[in-house]
């Protein structure tokens, strides 16, 4: 069956899919882990495994690794033909879950498949995107991810009365869209960008020149900055919001609010300011103003949130500023930045293996703490854990605002010209 070609905005769209389903499928696990626990009988350590395997962590982290490599090897569209597969295998899975294997099974495969299609969706939208226009195009993968928990929360919040099937029901709202959005991705082209780099590796491969992605990235100097900039960015920032994006409501809980409705509506409210401040932040703006003041912007605004949730009498108005702080803070903050920049400062060939190393990176990061969260929020409370977010927070900002290349209205051909040598792909190739 043929397909009409999909291009500019049309293909920015369906690829920014991805992190809708991304999020989607944290907050999903995040609104019914307390049922899942009831259900099955799972300890607090149980609970943070299963958090830690799902795509908000490892099973996130394990897709990355493997599909970024795969993505600079066979095409940004080589992924996004299999990827949503194992992800409607993995939701199906929870859907219909009877028991814990089910579950497990189901959060780990829907990790993995995500983790394999944000990187090279981040990648393919920049490669795509006109180099003035850079920040709006990836930024609309940022709305897509921030637009996922708006409304999962808001359909968690009116499917509460139905409990555990509440949250099938949630799940189930995610596999349609992941069908969808493969069937509608069944007619993107392939990056052109990707495609003149493949060109010049096999011709660099029939001259006997082998190249070894991971070794080049691990091993070349500029890439070895690149990748310490950008963990220290992304990693840390992502430690606080993965903890938030899937414990959220049991931190709510641990302050005072108890209604699950109530939870939920905060979320809402925060998604909600998350996805205006993408829209008329980083997408507006982006591409028009010094970068490390719109960052350090952001980056300011989620301290101070954190810090009014562990130095301030938690009250409902307190709670409501946090909310709003943070989710303006999340808008034009980092990952946006960071989803733009790690497409900016890497190769073309790569490119989506860069972003592989770094997602893995974050997600294990964040995999880790998850393990181990929700047992430190219920013997410590809500001002140890936050503690630790904001030195998370703090370390990021800095990191950001001093060491942040200057790249903006530059093409990706002009930039690696700069960082890595005279003609595109000229770094050092392996033998």
């Amino acid at each position: 069956m043929s397909t009409t070609k999909l291009g500019g905005w049309k293909a920015t769209i369906a690829v920014s899919m991805s992190n809708y389903i991304e999020a989607g499928s944290i907050i999903a696990l995040a609104t019914s882990l307390s049922l899942w626990q009831e259900y099955f009988g799972f300890s607090n350590l149980l609970v943070g495994l299963v958090a830690a395997l799902s795509a908000n962590a490892f099973g996130a982290a394990i897709g990355a690794l493997i599909g970024g490599p795969l993505g600079d090897r066979y095409g940004r569209k080589f992924i996004y033909t299999y990827d949503l597969i194992l992800y409607m295998l993995g939701t199906l899975l929870v859907i219909f879950a009877v028991a814990p294997w089910m579950l497990i099974t189901g959060v780990i495969l829907t990790g993995i498949a995500v983790g394999a299609g944000v990187p090279v969706a981040w990648t393919y939208i920049a490669e795509e995107a006109p180099a003035e226009h850079r920040a709006k195009h990836v930024g609309t993968a940022q709305l897509a991810w921030s637009l996922g928990p708006a409304l999962v929360f808001l359909f968690a919040t009116i499917v509460v009365p139905l409990g555990l099937t509440g949250s099938r029901i949630i799940f189930a709202h995610l596999f349609v869209v992941a069908f969808v959005t493969w069937w509608i991705r069944r007619g993107l082209s392939e990056s052109i960008t990707w495609k003149k780099s493949d060109e010049e590796r096999r011709t660099a491969e029939a001259g006997g020149i082998k190249r070894r992605n991971y070794r080049e990235l691990l091993t070349n100097a500029t890439n070895l900055k690149a990748l310490l900039f950008l963990t220290g960015v992304y990693a840390l920032w992502n430690l606080v919001a993965g903890q938030m994006g899937i414990f959220m409501p049991r931190v709510y809980e641990t302050a005072g609010v108890e209604s699950a409705t109530a939870q939920n509506l905060l979320q809402v409210l925060l998604w909600t300011l998350t996805v205006a401040a993408t829209y008329f932040g980083f997408m507006k703006y982006g591409d028009r103003v010094d970068r490390r003041k719109l960052y350090g912007l952001g980056a300011v605004l989620g301290i101070i949130a954190w810090l009014l949730l562990v130095f301030a009498h938690v009250t409902m108005p307190i709670l409501i500023l946090f909310a709003a702080l943070w989710g303006i803070s999340a808008g034009i903050g980092a990952q946006a930045f960071y989803a733009l920049w790690a497409a900016e400062m890497f190769p073309t060939r790569l490119r989506a293996s860069a972003q592989g190393v770094l997602f893995f990176v974050a997600r294990i990061v964040v995999g880790v703490l998850s393990y181990w969260f929700p047992t430190l929020l219920a013997e410590q409370g809500v001002p140890f854990v936050g503690m630790i977010m904001i030195g998370a927070l703090v370390a990021a900002m800095v990191i950001g605002v001093l060491w942040a290349p200057n790249t903006r209205g530059r093409s990706l051909e002009e930039i690696e010209e700069e960082r890595y040598g005279s003609a595109p792909g000229a770094a050092k190739q392996s033998v």
